[in-house]
């Protein structure tokens, strides 16, 4: 019996245990309890991004983690986490070799929610059957009406839970520069509200950047549905609306994945740490997942040195979250600035060119709220860290790929490295958001963590 299937992680490689986590950050007991157990000099902690349901997220751990065993030196006793916790999925959102291949190309699933994506908002918003059975009408039979239009976007809204939120509460802060939505509008921090404008502007205005930017992302076909154009009155907006839905799922699990990563991961692993002070630990994040493991740094106590690498996969989060001074606010800094300093090792923000949720949408929200951004472009002030890697921080190198594998990441501080010479398959909507299972960015994680031959 291999050392995976002693663990009950059933995935190829181990010894592996999973870490769960509740929306509130809450540890499950026994999968705490677990992790403590695992045996290994350097332990790897991997957080998911959004995902369909508990099966993806295992199925991804398994497929990343594979080629480690056979990439570490001879001292290295691998231990494998992986970091479950709630978020989600659209089905339409295909995953590189998971999903068939021709869901890599051909469209998506028009705007009709399929059944599910419709089961996984159900776990992801609980309790809102009665509001998601609507919100799934509407998306089927798009009626040609400014009130259903009104209609869709006070139930997302109310799914989101931004009807709750004060507009102006600088309180409210979820991403690198104050709080912002899930594709990144502004907020407190330069004076922008809290809420984005994706919840607060015209639905109508919203649904037709949505669906502009499906265009840009996905070409004619949008990622929604064949002859896809603006010029097909009320009903072609559909199309954005269903992207709204998408974006008020993406708002809840960014705020999530802070709280997960600060109140949750970040101090079970200093306890873990406490008790094993010899054990090294490396964190690996994809999406909000590498928001998740950013967000865990601030609980490492000053002066431990016990996290020795932190690798993010495509981070859905802000470019300037570990900036110590805004260029378009020097009196503010990011949200997680300094928290390098908490890394005896590098942070390595890895970005790709192909990546079109964090490339087009991530942005967006700016876009709509008609934001010119000053002297910069709106992509430039609100862009992602796995679009474009880490941005204002001094002396952060940018390397390639092949210069990152072939001459070594710094021994400390943040580094951006352009996967895209990898990370570049994928359909619209997401382009090549979750094309992460590749060697070379396991070599990577090897090569950050001082692990290798």
């Amino acid at each position: 019996m291999s050392d995976a299937t002693a663990a009950g992680g059933g995935i190829g490689v181990g010894p592996y245990a999973e870490l769960t986590f509740d929306a509130d950050g809450d540890a499950d007991p026994g999968t705490r309890d677990a992790v403590g157990l695992l045996e290994a000099t350097d332990l790897l902690v991997f957080a998911h991004g959004w995902n369909s349901d508990r099966s993806t997220s295992t199925r991804l751990f398994d497929r990343f983690y594979a080629p480690f065993p056979r990439l570490v030196g001879p001292g290295v006793r691998l231990g494998f986490v992986g970091v479950v916790w709630p978020s989600i999925r659209f089905s339409d959102e295909p995953i590189p070799d998971f999903d068939p291949h021709g869901a890599l190309t051909e469209p998506g699933h028009g705007t009709a929610l399929d059944p599910a994506t419709l089961r996984a908002l159900g776990e992801f918003w609980p309790g809102r059957v009665a509001e998601l059975d609507r919100v799934a009408e509407l998306l089927e039979d798009r009626p040609e009406s400014q009130a259903a239009f009104t209609e869709f976007g006070a139930l997302v809204r109310e799914l989101a839970g931004v009807d709750a939120v004060d507009p102006t509460d600088p309180t409210v802060a979820v991403d690198g520069v104050g709080a912002v939505g899930a594709v990144g509008a502004p907020a407190a921090a330069t004076g922008a509200p809290a809420v984005p404008a994706i919840f607060t502007e015209d639905v109508l205005e919203v649904c037709r950047a949505l669906t502009e930017g499906l265009v840009e992302a996905g070409g004619p076909a949008g990622g929604a549905e064949p002859g896809l154009s603006l010029g097909g009155g009320l009903r072609s907006l559909w199309s954005g609306a269903k992207e709204l839905l998408r974006q008020a799922t993406y708002y809840q699990m960014k705020k999530r994945a802070g709280v997960v990563g600060e109140h949750g991961l970040g101090p079970v692993l200093a306890e873990l740490a406490a008790r094993r002070p010899a054990l090294r630990i490396h964190l690996i994040g994809h999406s909000f997942g590498a928001r998740v493991v950013s967000f865990s740094l601030r609980a490492v106590p000053d002066g431990a040195r016990y996290v020795k690498s932190a690798t993010l996969l495509q981070g859905a989060f802000s470019h300037y979250s570990f900036a110590d001074r805004l260029p378009h606010d020097n009196s503010s800094g990011g949200a997680l600035r300094g928290m390098q300093r908490k890394v005896d090792g590098p942070v390595v923000a890895c970005h790709s060119p192909y990546d079109s949720a964090l490339k087009v949408f991530y942005p967006l929200a700016s876009r709509m709220a008609g934001d010119s951004a000053g002297l910069l472009g709106f992509g430039e002030r609100w862009g992602a860290i796995g679009h474009d890697g880490v941005q204002a921080v001094s002396g952060a190198p940018r390397l390639t790929l092949d210069a990152a594998l072939s001459a070594g990441v710094p021994q400390a501080g943040c580094v951006s490295v352009d996967t895209g010479s990898v990370v570049r398959r994928g359909g619209p909507p997401s382009g090549a958001h979750s094309d992460i299972c590749h060697e070379e960015l396991a070599r990577l994680v090897v090569a950050a963590g001082r692990m290798g031959r």
